[in-house]
């Protein structure tokens, strides 16, 4: 009895979730069926999905394949809950409906692409021509690509040429030291303060080992680390095939002649390598002549813009990739490393960096730069025209104008209402929204003080919630005189009236606040 029970009500809740579902997916087709004749053109939805940031070769959405043209192709409800359902997880919900880290993406990418051209015309810096294949590049080439957490994306620019990674391996490189050997293991051969020196400077620190990962003689190190005990062919493939899966899936490549162009160049690295050797620093039966080769591989790894934006999303993610959901490197790992991105990441540009920009950051001489923002996204600007402290110029410009457009920084949630930048986290106008709420909360508990920074802030003194009660409404009616006399001053409207009809007058006289009542009938 108990057991036919329990069927009914597993098949009870089934009913209920189907229905559920059911009505779900009817509003969602609703919401893109502007014609409301129960069909929706196919390019209508593809659409609804670019301005969420969901491109078609996201691999967690499954389209159907179209025969005809997609501008004339109709998708019926049928079709559309087929899409949804092979769909993985809630994505098609999540974009139609607005629910996704940045509500608003195609304003946000509009934001981005003025920042784009505002950088555009940078000319200054100069290609790595130290490497003779990297000073071959077109030095004006640029490219920005942005990832989040839901896997939102926009690409402007050269975003589909691939360039090499060079110091943007280490941070990675470093996770898979950290993922193999634990953090103890790996800093016992390898320390984690600034250096002070430039990125292949020969030095080490005061217990004979490379200051950190992400210069040369720390990134050194940690190959010496990844799966040192299997051959070289393998080894390679092994990062090749991280790379490849932090970005979703979009293959990572290596340039020979890259890989062949630094070998012949790399005098200061072997002279880092049999340095550190001679303090004993690397691990037992290191074979360093294989691991410096190791290295320069990994620095000849390409990849795109769009892929490495990708993969710095995986990162802000807490190493699990937005557009697979798979777990690439532990949360642990991705803390250690996006702390070192933090302080170490910019060669002797990192102390100035984290100071002006306030983000995990890693770049490389061949015009890279990989941004993490943690729990939100991940961004890679490339551009090949070098500082004179190995950072792309226009890739630093764009750091600049983006925590100067958006609250981005790290600690901008201190300041939090006293700037004008943007939280592109919001919905639209939720600010503006949130701040009137804030306002009204504030006159009906009397805190002075929070209406006061309020009206820095700009905020109108008189806006009014959804009933049209304004904040003076609201003061008259709990009866703080110190918050009337102050909205006054402030020039509140006495006259306002809420959708009753009513005016802050009238509140105060019904709730016999005899006080406001005389200083309201002098206005």
């Amino acid at each position: 009895m108990i057991e036919k029970n329990q069927k009914k009500i597993v098949n009870t809740i089934k009913e209920d979730l189907t229905f559920t579902l059911e009505d779900e997916y009817q509003i969602l087709f609703n919401a893109i069926d502007t014609e409301k004749n129960g069909k929706i053109k196919f390019i209508q939805f593809i659409q609804a999905l670019k301005n969420m940031g969901i491109k078609t070769d996201d691999p967690r959405l499954v389209l159907p394949k179209i025969e005809l043209d997609e501008n004339q192709s109709d998708l019926t409800l049928e079709d559309f809950k087929k899409i949804a359902q092979n769909t993985k997880g809630s994505l098609i919900k999540n974009a139609i409906s607005g629910e996704m880290v940045i509500p608003d993406f195609k304003s946000f990418s509009i934001e981005i692409e003025h920042i784009y051209n505002k950088i555009k015309g940078n000319l200054n810096g100069k290609v790595a021509d130290y490497i003779p294949q990297l000073g071959r590049v077109n030095p004006d080439q640029l490219a920005v690509s942005i990832c989040t957490i839901d896997g939102q994306r926009f690409s402007i620019g050269d975003s589909d040429t691939r360039f090499c990674i060079q110091s943007i391996s280490k941070p990675i490189n470093y996770s898979l030291a950290l993922e193999e050997h634990g953090e103890d293991k790996v800093h016992s051969h390898v320390g984690r303060e600034q250096s002070g020196i430039g990125f292949n400077g020969l030095v080490l620190n005061d217990k004979g080992l490379p200051h950190n990962p992400m210069i040369n003689a720390g990134a050194i190190m940690c190959c010496s680390l990844v799966q040192p005990k299997v051959d070289m062919a393998d080894r390679f493939d092994y990062v090749l095939d991280k790379w490849t899966k932090l970005s979703g899936g979009i293959p990572a490549t290596f340039n020979n002649s890259v890989y062949l162009s630094e070998r012949l160049t790399a005098d200061r690295n072997f002279a880092l390598g049999y340095f550190m050797r001679e303090k004993n620093a690397f691990p037992e039966k290191t074979d360093l002549l294989s691991t410096l080769e190791f290295y320069f591989q990994c620095c000849s790894i390409e990849t795109t813009s769009d892929a490495m934006a990708i993969t710095a999303a995986t990162l802000a993610n807490g190493g699990v990739c937005p557009l697979t959901g798979e777990s690439i490197l532990k949360p642990e790992t991705v803390k250690n490393c996006l702390s070192l991105m933090s302080s170490c990441g910019m060669y002797d540009f990192s102390g100035e960096f984290a100071f002006t920009i306030g983000l995990p950051a890693k770049s490389g001489v061949a015009g890279g730069l990989m941004i993490v923002i943690p729990n939100l996204m991940g961004i890679c600007v490339w551009s090949p025209r070098l500082d004179e402290l190995g950072n792309t110029v226009r890739g630093i410009e764009f750091c600049k104008e983006l925590v100067k457009t958006f609250n981005f920084h790290n600690f901008d949630t201190l300041t939090t209402g006293l700037s004008n930048k943007k939280d592109p986290r919001l919905k639209k106008n939720q600010s503006k929204i949130n701040e009137v709420i804030n306002l009204c909360w504030a006159a009906s508990e009397g805190d002075l003080q929070e209406i006061q920074h309020l009206v820095a802030r700009g905020v109108d003194i008189n806006s009014a919630d959804y009933d049209g009660r304004t904040a003076l409404h609201l003061a008259a009616s709990e009866g703080h005189l110190n918050i009337v006399n102050y909205l006054i001053t402030q020039n509140a409207k006495v006259e306002a009236k809420d959708r009753w009809g009513n005016t802050a007058l009238d509140d105060a006289k019904r709730a016999g606040h005899n006080k406001i009542l005389e200083i309201l009938f002098t206005k």
